[in-house]
């Protein structure tokens, strides 16, 4: 088992190098506090921004004079008039999410991390990865019905339809692209970047765990508390094995599997399932 990530290199860095000549500065070393700063701002210009509007719009859905169950929340929604504008802004959301994994997989490889090793992102073992992740949607994937359809009846839910595109020749395209987008931007930042980050600043494993699940059950708070605990539990199970395996690819397939499932199958199923909205 894996017992975290080397310390960032470099030592304290805590007085900063004169500048050359040309009036730059030497690279600064990481340090304890820098390390929190970057994962302040990636946090805030990211998900972590995301849990913080989800929160105001549960709050807006407590105070709303009809019960959460009768209220519906969709993810995936028509951004223009046009259909060729609103497949446009579709992809360039797509883009944006591609984009922050990336940024966290860049400042992972940018400090030093080798992310083959570190987080398994190579090519070694693709159908052991692929194997694993569809081991993986079906652990999480059929438990996490039965905790929404629970948390409906209780009433501590919105009735979530995952999307209300119109039905135009580039939906299911774009709903399978969005469920990869997804699987790929909160696997690599909220596991592969997060969990890193937080093993160099020497955080016990368990405390590790339990930041990647509140973050990710946080940005899901719109949904209600079912969604937030499904989400939280779907991060430990999914932040513990990556400690253990240090393996991303896997995560990336099944939560990719996982919202295809929804999105797509959602689109498809929609007027012939009764309990769907």
């Amino acid at each position: 088992m894996s017992t975290g990530a080397p310390p960032p290199p470099g030592g304290p860095g805590r007085t900063p190098p004169p500048p050359d000549p040309d009036g730059f500065l030497t690279p600064r070393p990481y340090s304890p506090r820098s390390l929190w700063v970057e994962l302040v701002v990636v946090f805030l210009v990211t998900l972590g921004s995301s849990g913080l509007s989800s929160l105001v719009s549960l709050a807006d859905a407590l105070l709303a004079p009809v019960p959460l169950a009768s209220q519906t929340v969709s993810i995936i929604v028509p951004q223009a008039q046009a259909s060729y504008l609103d497949l446009l802004k579709q992809l360039l959301t797509i883009l944006r999410g591609l984009a922050w994994g990336g940024l966290g997989l860049y400042l992972l490889w940018r400090s030093g991390v080798d992310l083959r090793t570190r987080l398994g992102l190579d090519r070694s073992r693709p159908w052991s990865d692929l194997g694993v992740g569809v081991v993986l949607t079906a652990v999480i994937g059929i438990p996490g019905i039965a905790l929404y359809l629970g948390a409906v009846a209780a009433g501590i839910n919105l009735t979530v339809a995952p999307s209300t595109l119109n039905d135009v020749w580039w939906r299911l395209p774009v709903l399978v692209l969005a469920a990869i987008e997804n699987g790929f931007l909160e696997e690599v930042l909220v596991v592969g970047y997060l969990v890193t980050r937080l093993e160099q600043l020497r955080l016990p494993g368990w405390a590790v765990i339990g930041v990647s699940a509140v973050l990710r059950g946080s940005y899901h708070l719109y949904q209600g508390f079912g969604g937030f605990l499904g989400n939280a539990a779907m991060g430990v199970v999914f932040a513990w094995w990556f400690r253990r395996t240090r393996r991303l690819w896997p995560l990336v397939i099944a939560h990719s599997l996982l919202d295809i499932v929804a999105f797509a199958g959602y689109a498809l199923l929609k007027g012939t399932v009764g309990w769907l909205p």
